[in-house]
């Protein structure tokens, strides 16, 4: 029986830049704030880290960097995908030479691959590496969408734990459920749609609004692992309006100008990522202010 990698609220970590250059103290700062706020896992060079725009060197020295600071305290998940099979293999191997304790590989954007090319894909990396490989369908960024059919077939693997779901399809998500092991774990890749995915046996969320809101996060995962949904409810449904205001332009711009209101690092995106729009910026505000986010 496989464990899942985490359970509860994994934080889709932004990359702190100052300038032209990775803010490797603020990342650490984060890390820090984010263990001691009950964050139960740290995914690091993903979408929201982006990771598109990080060198390799770069890459390698946020991997490094995110270990050693967190330093066994929380699960480390790194994002490896690629478009490219071999480099992605490449990256996973790398990460787990770092110290990784799982990976987080997305499905291979532009080529837009077919469910036989997904399952080669995914397997080819699971067979590189010891660690426990999450799939991440998130059709929206990638132009293709892994079905039912083809979690079951990956579930099959020793190594692929489970699936990171920001298709919004929940009946793709009751098909997988249907269809795949029990031990076969799914996490919501999308703020909005965790407590009902966890009502569904999902394991937790990867947040993109656990970088300003991790204690908040934490709880509401906490409350659906122990079946109180009516809160987990009510406490998903007072999230809404700031979940939607950090999603008012692509991510990570907004969530990278909440954590700038919030002194927590800079807010310096990489091109051709640009600062959120001054209307934007007040709507995103007055979500923080009414949901009383606070450091």
């Amino acid at each position: 029986m496989k464990q899942p990698v985490f359970t509860g609220c994994g934080v889709a970590i932004v990359t702190p830049f100052r300038g032209s250059t990775v803010d490797y103290d603020a990342f650490c700062h984060l890390v820090d704030w984010q263990i001691e706020s009950g964050t139960d896992a740290i995914i690091v060079c993903g979408t929201t880290g982006e990771a598109a725009t990080l060198t390799s060197e770069e890459r390698t020295k946020l991997i490094q960097t995110c270990v050693a600071q967190v330093n066994h305290r929380v699960p480390v998940i790194v994002g490896s995908g690629s478009n490219h099979t071999a480099h992605a293999v490449d990256l996973s191997r790398e990460a787990e030479s770092i110290g990784a304790d799982g990976l987080l590989v997305v499905t291979p954007y532009y080529n837009k691959a077919t469910q036989h090319g997904l399952i080669q894909h995914f397997t080819s990396i699971a067979d590189a590496v010891d660690l426990p490989v999450i799939l991440y369908n998130v059709p929206s960024r990638t132009g293709v969408c892994c079905t039912a059919e083809t979690y079951a077939a990956l579930a099959q693997h020793p190594n692929i734990n489970g699936v990171k779901e920001a298709s919004g399809n929940f009946a793709l998500l009751q098909d997988t459920r249907n269809l795949c092991p029990a031990d076969f774990s799914i996490w919501s890749g999308n703020d909005e749609d965790t407590t009902a995915i966890m009502a569904l046996g999902g394991k937790g969320v990867i947040s993109v609004a656990a970088n300003i809101i991790p204690r908040d996060l934490h709880e509401l995962t906490e409350l659906c692992l122990h079946d109180e949904f009516t809160a987990a409810g009510a406490l998903q449904l007072r999230m809404t309006e700031l979940n939607r205001a950090l999603f008012c332009e692509v991510n990570p711009i907004p969530v990278k100008a909440a954590v700038e209101e919030l002194a927590l690092c800079g807010g310096d995106l990489r091109l051709p990522l640009c600062s959120i729009s001054p209307k934007n910026r007040t709507t995103l505000k007055a979500a923080m202010e009414h949901f009383g986010v606070v450091v």
